[in-house]
């Protein structure tokens, strides 16, 4: 069985780095939720979106390293992995920040996979980052993944999205309750608890 799993915000949290670096860039008051909507909402609401774009390009470039994967999330990949499932990363994003310096953002999320999920767990082979939405979609089809974890709905309801690949919704804030066509959820630990009834077949 193979699983295809986004990256950013379904695998990776960002919301205490975002935090973080906003702080240390003297863009907000300690006193903003240190989540990454957060960050951005009281951002854009005090006209600052530029300042928005480049503290993203920090830290997906720069400070990438410093993210943290969601609790449970490495557990669950340990899980299938160890009922023989085949893993891979499937994203989109640019390879340059829009605005700041010239960091390599896919090189990034390479090294931090490599030091938080590890090589032998995810390999580079089956790590893709895509340019455009429309081209991580076409990569899922042609991964052929039995299911795939992201967690935007347009991903999984795009109409190009393949109807053989079962689709799963990473909804921590649960901000998608009565959204139809997909299987949602939570928690990591969750979805470990409900693929526990399934990974045998994996074997």
């Amino acid at each position: 069985m193979r699983i295809g799993i986004d990256f950013d915000n379904t695998l990776v949290c960002y919301d205490r780095l975002f935090y973080r670096a906003a702080l240390d860039a003297g863009l907000i008051p300690p006193d903003v939720e240190a989540s990454k909507n957060a960050v951005r909402d009281f951002l854009r609401r005090d006209g600052r979106e530029p300042a928005w774009t480049q503290l993203q390009g920090l830290v997906y470039g720069e400070r990438m390293a410093e993210a943290e994967a969601f609790p449970g999330a490495i557990d669950f990949l340990e899980q299938a992995r160890a009922h023989g499932c085949e893993l891979y990363i499937v994203s989109h994003k640019t390879r340059k920040p829009l605005a700041g310096p010239d960091y390599d953002l896919h090189a990034a999320a390479h090294a931090w996979l490599d030091q938080h999920v590890g090589v032998a767990l995810m390999p580079t082979h089956r790590r893709y980052f895509e340019l455009t939405k429309e081209q991580k979609i076409a990569r899922i089809a042609a991964c052929g993944s039995m299911i795939f974890i992201d967690d935007l709905p347009e991903i999984l309801l795009a109409p190009s999205f393949p109807n053989t690949i079962g689709r799963w919704l990473f909804d921590p804030q649960s901000s998608f309750a009565a959204l139809t066509g997909v299987k949602r959820f939570q928690h990591w630990s969750e979805l470990s608890e409900l693929f526990g009834l399934h990974l045998a077949v994996c074997a």
